[in-house]
């Protein structure tokens, strides 16, 4: 019980501090601090906890993931590949809407919070001066995570159907209700904003579009077919795209250093850090697993109580760490729950990811558009909400129909 109380506390001081427009990486030293003074977590393991984000593949391949997303999205930016993509989707859609939603749902394929950034450029460009920053930042994370809620290109979607036995395929086609409430929130509340009309004629040639949108996109394609088709790891898929996107745009040994140099972002990576390193200190207390145990006591239905066990765990931890732990149980306690249960508590810790601290992606996008992580939050927070309230009510649906 205490612990819970403490994590509360942490947050609190975290939430504080964001409300008081202090710097992020103050907000996630102060809950390092914090974590460290209300869980006595030994000086001696310190070191150990923080060399762990360098030595444990998951957490480091995150911040080289993120630098070399940027290299790749400074070689695209010297060959403006991304504003011409732009005019491209305009040249077969001429609807500057379809283009504000298509593209980060198109880059929200990359499993890699490094996407974020040319999300960001292409909302920017089509939305300026129509949605404020903070409005621009929020639509920027929420279209392009709705992929992440069901496409199994993301571990979390494949862990749960792991756990679950829920097959992905069925998993996929019974998510496409919450799928579409994903984008019509959005689309009602800010998509309308935007004029369908862009500023240019229509183009009368869709197709040869078409084709340019693939020639101008073809390093993020390539990206997808590695990770996709072959199965490797962002890190990997980038290197190979920037090596044949350095010789095919023919890019000087000059550029090539110099991208080195213009990658790295000091404050979004030093910020990234201080995100994982709050992480692992907050996963070695094990709070975590103590979640379950404290929700069992409540007067209300099992499907509620996890629920509640994936919001707050997917608050804290994010969704990886929520789903290993909760899946088996949550399955062991509703035994028939299939695949209802199944996109109830994915559905959930979705939107429960789109709110957390610890969410790396909320780091870049808050960077990216200068705006507080403490705006972004209270900006998702309804939407998260309406997201989980929509999905209990199609899995009462679900279980009606039987």
């Amino acid at each position: 019980m205490f612990a819970v109380f403490f994590l509360i506390l942490i947050f609190l001081l975290i939430i504080l501090l964001l409300g008081l427009k202090r710097p992020l990486y103050q907000a996630m030293l102060a809950g390092i601090l914090a974590t460290v003074l209300f869980f006595q977590i030994a000086p001696s393991n310190w070191w150990s906890l923080i060399r762990s984000v360098f030595v444990d593949w998951g957490s480091f391949s995150i911040l080289l993931s993120l630098y070399l997303i940027t290299y790749l999205q400074r070689i695209l930016e010297e060959k403006e590949q991304i504003k011409k993509a732009e005019r491209d989707l305009d040249g077969i859609f001429h609807n500057r809407r379809v283009n504000t939603m298509v593209a980060p749902l198109f880059i929200g394929l990359l499993p890699s919070a490094a996407a974020m950034l040319l999300c960001g450029d292409i909302v920017t460009s089509t939305t300026d001066g129509y949605l404020k920053r903070k409005d621009q930042a929020f639509l920027t994370t929420w279209v392009r995570h709705v992929p992440e809620a069901f496409l199994p290109t993301y571990p979390a979607v494949l862990l749960m159907s792991t756990l679950s036995g829920v097959p992905v395929a069925r998993f996929m086609l019974a998510m496409l209700p919450i799928i579409t409430f994903l984008l019509l929130v959005v689309y009602w509340k800010y998509i309308r904003q935007i004029p369908r009309k862009p500023d240019t004629p229509k183009s009368s040639h869709p197709w040869k579009a078409a084709v340019q949108l693939l020639k101008h996109l073809w390093t993020l394609i390539l990206m997808l077919v590695l990770m996709i088709v072959l199965g490797l790891g962002v890190v990997p898929a980038a290197l190979i795209t920037i090596v044949l996107a350095l010789l095919v745009y023919r890019l000087s040994l000059k550029q090539g250093v110099l991208f080195l140099k213009t990658a790295f972002e000091g404050r979004l990576i030093g910020n990234m850090f201080l995100v994982l390193v709050f992480k692992v200190f907050l996963d070695s207390t094990g709070v975590l697993a103590s979640l379950p145990k404290l929700l069992q006591g409540l007067p209300i239905p099992s499907f509620l109580i996890f629920v509640l066990l994936f919001f707050l765990g997917g608050v804290i931890s994010g969704a990886s760490g929520i789903i290993a732990l909760g899946t088996p149980i949550a399955f062991a306690a509703v035994p028939d729950g299939g695949v209802a249960l199944m996109v109830l508590l994915m559905a959930t810790t979705h939107a429960a990811s789109q709110v957390s601290p610890t969410h790396i992606c909320l780091t870049v996008v808050s960077e990216y558009y200068d705006t507080s992580l403490l705006q972004l939050m209270k900006k998702t927070l309804p939407y998260s909400f309406a997201t989980i309230v929509f999905a209990l009510c199609y899995y009462l649906l679900l279980g009606w129909i039987g």
